[in-house]
Formats: C-alpha cells, structure tokens, sequence
C-alpha cells in the first residue's frame, strides 16, 4: 500500500539521510559499540549535515521546518539501518522541544546554537534508582537558596548521559507539592557537584551511552531553570506524547526491514531440498507478519499526520507506541526463529535487533503504562 503522508521534499531529506548514515555511521558502528559511545565527530558531522536541531528556528543555526514528518524520516532510516549509537532522535524530539518552547530568549541564544552544531550534547534525567515511570515517586531534590538552586539525587539509566554536554534534570522544589512540586534544571558539563558514574552495560543498544548521573550540592543558577517552577510535571506530559510517538515510529520501520530480511532469507535459504519460501508454514508466517505491518503502519502514519497538524493526544501517541513497539518485538522474534542458528549469531543483523531492540516496550513509558493511560481515558 502506497503511503501519502510524505512529499517530494521529505524523500529527498531522505535520501540525504541515507547518504549520511552510509558515510558517518554504519562504517563506524561497529567500533562504537566496543567503545560503549559513539565519536563526538559524529555529533558535529550530523550538525554540518544538517540534521539537528529540525524544529529549531534559523535563527538558532536550525531547520526551522515545524514539520514532525522531517524527524519521522530520520528515525525510520536510522531504524532501518540498525544503528542505535548516534541518539538523534533524543536529541531532536524529545529534547528539542523543552528547549525550544520552554527556554527564555537568554537561554536559546546560550544553547540553541550548540544544540544544532552538535557541539553541545544533550540529554534528559528523568529516572531515578526508585522511580522510573511514576513520576511522583523522584527524590532528587532543588532547595532554593536565592541566587541558585542546590540540587542533590542521582539518576540511571539516562542515554547520552556520559557524553552530555547539558542535561535537564527532574528536580522536587516542592517537597510536599507531590507531582506539582516538581521543576526543570538544566546543568551543565563541568558544573562542581556534578559527576557521572558508570557507563552501563546494557544487553543491547551498545553503542549508546547510557549513564548513572550523581548530583552533590550543585548550584545551579537561578537562570538554568527551564519553564515554570513546580510546572516539571506538565511540561513532561506536554512532550511525551511526541516522544512515544517517535518511538512508534522507529518500532514500525524496524520491524518493516527485519520483514524484508527475512523474506529474503527464507527465499535463499534451502531445507529439504527446497528454498524455506516454499513450506507453507513459512509463508503463512510472513503471510501474518506483513499483514501485522501493514496495519501498524497506517495507524502509525495516521498518528504522525495528526501530530504534524498539532491534533495528537496522549492516548492515541500510547497507543501508537503501545502497539508497534510490541509489535516489533514479535516480529523481531518470530523472524530470528525463521533465521535458525543464524539468528542466534552476533554478527547477524537479526540477532543485534532482538537485543536492540528489546528495550522499545520499556523506555518512554512501559507498555503497561501505556495500558493505563489508555485504560483511564476510556473509563474515567
């Protein structure tokens, strides 16, 4: 089925994409992933192409675009290609709108520049020892102290986290204010107080750094503060539902290209004297698997129409990334089987996808959250 929601000009943004990928990623990928992060080259590699900051004004050094169908194309083709290392999509739609519509003038003309050079690196820290996706459960704590904020907590699991140059924390300012108590500070690399511990070994995804963050009596100055003070908890619900979209959006293209691997494996590949192609189990297996695709990538399609013209809600983006991201771990499973020992190997795409990912129902709300928010909106 043709799909419609792109044009001439986000096909071409593609094909730009591809060649990026091609010349400053894939050949480099592999070394990434023993090193456990990727060059900061290939940050400033991915500024001079173009390819942060999509949403930022011009002004800024940015695309200026406003148009969520450029970043759909960057994390189909990253998802497409395998490569996890270089976290773009973190960088521009997850993190990219606190900054551009939560920052004061004086904090865009500080980061924004950086932000879409790639000289500056950022991440986001959200998830706590003890609390991951409820939001209400976070210690980490900012006492005002006049000119500046004292933070003190830790944070894990936080992608891009060794090589952040910025990262916005969620911080209580509020103790007794329960989720409403809960701010946005930005710190920065270098500031005392603040310090990174392990690279994480995670099962897959081992090109992406993803660190524990520590914070000791760290000032942070009073106009590192990102939006409303006690307004952290709806200016994070605000942006999720572009996060988890995006997510979706990865989950629907990643499963499309193990499909078309697969299908060419099966093709070559003989049992019995005959290519796998031709048991009918084997066809009726593909036969399920792009049906499945096929329906997921309308309704995923349908989510990013309605997000570029400003009409998603949070219900329908967890219900994209409740789906797809289950979907694409069905998929990925059920086309490593078809690879037999093959796809038990490390160096085969097939395996790497499976470790990969698996962490797609998890970040950006788990499924099971993502059941609940559902679940609430229809029976409230």
């Amino acid at each position: 089925m043709q799909r419609t929601i792109f044009t001439a000009e986000h096909e071409a943004f593609r094909e730009s994409v591809r060649t990026f990928i091609a010349k400053e990623v894939t050949p480099h990928h592999e070394r990434w992933e023993r090193e456990g992060a990727v060059d900061r080259e290939a940050w400033l590699a991915a500024g001079r192409q173009g390819l942060l900051g999509l949403d930022v004004p011009e002004e800024y050094g940015g695309g200026g675009t406003g148009d969520f169908r450029h970043s759909a194309v960057l994390t189909e083709e990253f998802a497409r290609a395998g490569v996890c290392g270089l976290a773009v999509g973190l960088h521009n739609d997850i993190i990219g709108p606190y900054l551009t519509g939560l920052a004061t003038a004086e904090q865009k003309a500080r980061w924004l520049p950086g932000f879409c050079t790639g000289e500056i690196i950022t991440a986001i820290a959200m998830t706590e020892p003890g609390a991951g996706s409820d939001l209400q459960g976070i210690r980490t704590t900012a006492t005002d102290r006049g000119d500046h904020w004292l933070l003190n907590g830790s944070k894990t699991f936080i992608s891009n986290g060794i090589l952040a140059d910025l990262v916005i924390v969620v911080a209580r300012t509020t103790p007794e204010g329960g989720a409403k108590g809960l701010s946005l500070l930005v710190v920065e690399r270098g500031t005392e107080g603040f310090e990174r511990g392990r690279n994480l070994d995670k099962i897959g995804q081992k090109a992406q750094d993803t660190a524990e963050l520590f914070f000791h009596d760290v000032r942070v100055p009073k106009e590192n503060l990102l939006g409303r003070e006690n307004g952290g908890f709806l200016h994070l619900m605000t942006n999720l539902a572009q996060e988890r979209l995006s997510i979706a959006v990865a989950a629907a293209a990643g499963a499309e290209e193990l499909l078309e691997i697969t299908k060419r494996h099966v093709k070559d590949r003989e049992a019995f004297g005959r290519p796998l192609a031709k048991l009918q189990h084997i066809r009726f297996e593909i036969a399920e698997m792009a049906t499945e695709c096929a329906v997921t990538r309308t309704f995923v399609d349908r989510c990013v129409e309605e997000h570029a013209a400003g009409r998603l809600d949070a219900v329908h983006a967890s219900m994209a990334k409740w789906w797809a991201t289950e979907l694409q771990k069905r998929v990925t499973d059920r086309c490593l089987q078809l690879h037999g020992g093959y796809g038990y190997m490390s160096e085969y795409r097939i395996a790497k996808a499976f470790t990969d990912g698996r962490i797609q129902t998890i970040y950006g709300g788990t499924t099971e959250i993502m059941k609940e928010i559902i679940g609430r909106s229809l029976l409230s």
